[in-house]
């Protein structure tokens, strides 16, 4: 159902980044995994398993673009839900940071913390990328949207965070 498991404990069967030859495109199967959520628990994605879930990629909580992107999704969740879609966030940063982000924002999302980002990587989230004009390593916001039988359905790379959303609601013809 699920392409390989990643970020899951090291005795998982893992593709490590250097296994990543091609990044995974709508019609291919989403990378599995396996991640702690704000309260330090474990979610997967085959958890969400016959359902369509929008996985997005940010570089950090609690900076502007990133609280813009969570809010607006936070704002859009009764559409998304209406529409049988879970909105999960992905970053690098730890639990904690992800449990204070959410108090803060007041957000209502699925976040998920990928401190070794091998999620990240093995979506082709994190990599080289433009920052003011230098080529710098780090996570490039991205949107996936992936069906209940786990392939991607539509791949957003290198987004903006503001009107993201209106973009990917647009898209799925949510309104």
């Amino acid at each position: 159902m699920y392409g390989p498991t990643v970020g899951g404990p090291p005795d998982d069967d893992c593709i490590y980044p250097s296994a990543m030859t091609n990044l995974p495109a709508e019609g291919d199967q989403a990378p599995a995994f396996t991640l702690r959520d704000a309260n330090g628990d474990a979610v997967s994605l085959s958890d969400f398993a016959s359902k369509p879930v929008i996985v997005y990629f940010y570089p950090a909580a609690m900076t502007p673009g990133c609280t813009t992107e969570a809010c607006d999704f936070t704002a859009a969740r009764p559409k998304f839900d209406g529409a049988g879609y879970t909105v999960i966030g992905i970053s690098p940063d730890e639990p904690e940071k992800l449990a204070q982000f959410t108090r803060q924002e007041n957000l209502n999302l699925v976040l998920l913390s990928d401190p070794d980002r091998s999620v990240l990587t093995a979506y082709g989230a994190y990599g080289e990328k433009q920052n003011y004009g230098k080529t710098v390593e780090g996570v490039i916001r991205s949107t996936f949207v992936i069906d209940g039988a786990g392939t991607i359905t539509h791949a957003w790379r290198n987004v903006k965070a503001t009107g993201h959303v209106g973009r990917v609601m647009e898209s799925l013809a949510i309104g």
